[in-house]
């Protein structure tokens, strides 16, 4: 990072002890960790930030250059507000930030404060974008408006998610559904995309709803595709020699569980003996994986971390136990 914007860092860190505590001074050394575990979070929120414009642009190009001038519809929130917008004439950046709000305040209570506040301005930006960006029709083809409409779609929503944020209220909704009952989270977005197809037979046509099914499979599999096949859990292993600063930081700042593995370093030298060392092993959501690299990059940029799907998981701290605020 800049020199200069180093030095503003360290002095504001100074600045924050001297309010917290008066009388007792830091030392240098406690100063350079703050300050360093600061420059960490604002870089991941550049580019958190930035992977949220991305997603917002893509998504909004998808809409107005395609999905909105031939009254194509896609799932979730997005179709919910496209068809409503059919029915009403109410104009889509309006109904796109109304409909998710509720959505929102829900993902404030499920997942975190932070992760609200940032879905709020994605969602925030994308009502913006597609109230003051004009974007000229690009096609009147109806299977290139469904498949690469669902891309462009697909790929904003997928960016976001990279971003730790969302920009379709949907996966809240399943993510809390799946809490409360056995249904996995899969199952909760398939039985509402089936229901606003419906809906969307029933008002519009059958013809738009077929082509609304299209489009939202060409969305759900670019949304696969950009965040690597991520399913709703994911598995994280994480090697370090710093690993029982980083089992504090999932249980204490993530409100996680972590499961300890003994292992052995294979790397080494012939003749010598390999080193002990800990895997710290953990499951999270998908949304929460910007939060956990955050956390780990404080303690170790150089720590190995491995990352799998999970289709689904029981019991634990993931359903069992709501996750702690993020402050």
């Amino acid at each position: 990072m800049n020199p200069i914007i180093r030095n503003i860092i360290i002095e504001g860190v100074k600045s924050r002890y001297k309010k917290e505590d008066k009388d007792k001074k830091p030392t240098d050394k406690q100063i350079q960790k703050k300050a360093e575990n600061l420059e960490v979070e604002i870089k991941h929120e550049i580019s958190d930030f930035v992977y949220l414009v991305i997603g917002v642009l893509s998504a909004t190009f998808g809409l107005e250059g395609f999905l909105l001038p031939n009254s194509f519809i896609d799932g979730g929130v997005t179709g919910i507000s496209l068809i409503v917008r059919e029915l009403t004439g109410v104009q889509l950046p309006i109904l796109i930030f109304c409909i998710n709000l509720p959505f929102l305040i829900l993902g404030y209570f499920a997942i975190s404060k932070r992760f609200a506040i940032k879905s709020v301005l994605g969602i925030l930006l994308l009502s913006l974008a597609l109230f003051f960006i004009p974007i000229p029709t690009i096609t009147e083809d109806s299977i290139l408006i469904a498949t690469f409409g669902g891309f462009f779609l697909g790929l904003g929503i997928g960016m976001a998610i990279r971003g730790g944020a969302i920009i379709d209220g949907t996966e809240v909704l399943a993510i809390y559904i799946s809490r409360k009952t056995s249904m996995t989270v899969g199952n909760v977005i398939l039985i509402f995309n089936v229901l606003i197809f419906l809906t969307a037979a029933y008002f519009l046509s059958v013809e738009i709803a077929l082509y609304a099914i299209l489009t939202y499979f060409a969305a759900s599999k670019t949304v696969d595709f950009v965040i690597d096949g991520v399913e709703e859990f994911m598995g994280v292993s994480i090697i370090s020699e710093h690993n029982e600063e980083i089992r504090k930081a999932i249980v204490n700042n993530l409100g996680r569980g972590c499961t300890i593995y003994k292992a052995q370093n294979g790397f080494a030298k012939e003749g010598q003996p390999l080193k002990d060392t800990n895997v710290v092993y953990t499951v999270i959501t998908r949304l929460e994986m910007s939060r956990l690299k955050t956390e780990i990059d404080k303690i170790d940029h150089e720590a190995f971390i491995i990352m799998a799907s999970v289709k689904d998981a029981k019991g634990g701290m993931i359903k069992k136990k709501p996750l702690k605020k993020l402050k």
